[in-house]
């Protein structure tokens, strides 16, 4: 028996794994998504407790950045999944339930990713912060605006113009970061890669196939990101 070529594989056919392949695709953005997202609330924080929290707030946002800077991302995931099915069952106990609960793949990978991304989103806030002159804070104060004002119409523009591209930069890392996933069972593009490439001997292709498409989805995203960025950066001047 033949086996199927590439454009049988990429068929919406009885041979044909397209329909796997755009489900596992799907679920890899709305990973990356959730994950990015949760990273930049963390960020945030992170951001607020080095630039302007006491001392006992900046020395745990340095231990968060230092530590999960240099903690394996690979690792977090284990953590996460293999330590909250730990915990769910224990509590399962707890309510008379019997047996190992696990712990929701989806759910694991997305704060594994946003935990690790969030401190790269600490030290692209507060670089960002950094970079508004102060003298455009200082011009705000004397005209008398207050606090909330100054921070929503002078600050966190000015900020979020600084950081966009390196959270360009962070949200293709969490985008790569995605396929890690897999591990937890979850069937996102590479697990169904995988699942394709043993069902049919075709590892190659199938791997080959699942490069594409996350070129395609860094590709279009990077696009989105490049146009905010021009659209931020609207009659600023460029040395």
């Amino acid at each position: 028996m033949n086996q199927p070529g590439l454009l049988d594989l990429l068929s919406f056919g009885p041979e044909g794994w397209a329909r796997a392949l755009l489900a596992g695709a799907w679920m890899t953005v709305l990973i990356a998504i959730n994950g990015y997202l949760i990273g930049g609330v963390i960020g945030t924080l992170g951001a607020w407790a080095k630039l302007s929290g006491g001392q006992t707030l900046r020395v745990v946002a340095d231990a968060y950045t230092t530590v999960l800077r240099g903690i394996p991302d690979l690792l977090v995931i284990y953590l996460l999944y293999f330590g909250g099915s730990a915990a769910v069952t224990s509590v399962g106990r707890l309510f008379g339930a019997e047996g190992f609960i696990g712990f929701p793949g989806f759910l694991a990978g997305s704060l594994a990713i946003g935990i690790t991304s969030g401190a790269q989103h600490t030290e692209v806030f507060r670089g960002a912060f950094r970079a508004v002159h102060p003298g455009e804070i200082e011009a705000a104060i004397a005209c008398g605006m207050p606090r909330w004002l100054r921070f929503r119409r002078i600050i966190a523009p000015l900020t979020l113009r600084h950081a966009l591209p390196g959270l360009g930069n962070v949200w293709q890392v969490v985008l790569k970061e995605s396929a890690l996933v897999s591990i937890t069972g979850v069937a996102e593009l590479l697990r169904q890669a995988q699942v394709g490439a043993g069902s049919t001997g075709l590892p190659f292709d199938f791997y080959l196939i699942a490069a594409v498409i996350y070129l395609g989805i860094s590709s279009i995203s990077g696009g989105v990101l490049r146009q905010a960025e021009r659209r931020f950066s609207r009659g600023v001047r460029r040395g």
